[in-house]
């Protein structure tokens, strides 16, 4: 009888003490830790809110590479665009990509002409819609 009561005590213990951890970190793109950051990106390409777009841009920026390749995969997701932008490449490397997504912020047409003939046969496409909706 007395191993059975030790059994039950230790089964209770270990369901209580299951059931005592401390809350996750908010899962907020505005977050500083990437543990509720990169999360947060995740929901808001699920749930295509393309709010969350003004942050993951800022986030490009980041120190954390985790957090760079976890912010330029959701910007992709939500608009299908990098810029050229890649997470690994060194800060100088990303800079230019970042001015395109910061003017894309803004509203601008950042899409690099390479050919001076994109320059002709793009001529007037920044009037036409944008079937997508977005800038």
């Amino acid at each position: 009888m007395r191993g059975f009561v030790t059994l039950i005590v230790v089964l209770v213990i270990g369901v209580a003490a299951g059931g005592c951890r401390a809350p996750g970190p908010d899962k907020d793109v505005k977050n500083p830790d990437p543990a509720g950051k990169i999360p947060a990106y995740k929901a808001a390409v699920r749930e295509k809110d393309h709010r969350a777009a003004r942050q993951m841009v800022k986030d490009l920026r980041s120190d954390d590479p985790a957090v760079r390749l976890f912010a330029i995969v959701g910007l992709r997701r939500l608009t299908g665009e990098t810029f050229g932008y890649q997470h690994f490449d060194d800060e100088a490397n990303r800079r230019l990509a970042l001015r395109r997504w910061e003017q894309w912020l803004a509203g601008n047409d950042t899409r690099r002409q390479t050919d001076p003939q994109d320059a002709v046969a793009n001529e007037g496409a920044a009037d036409a819609p944008n079937p997508a909706g977005g800038p």
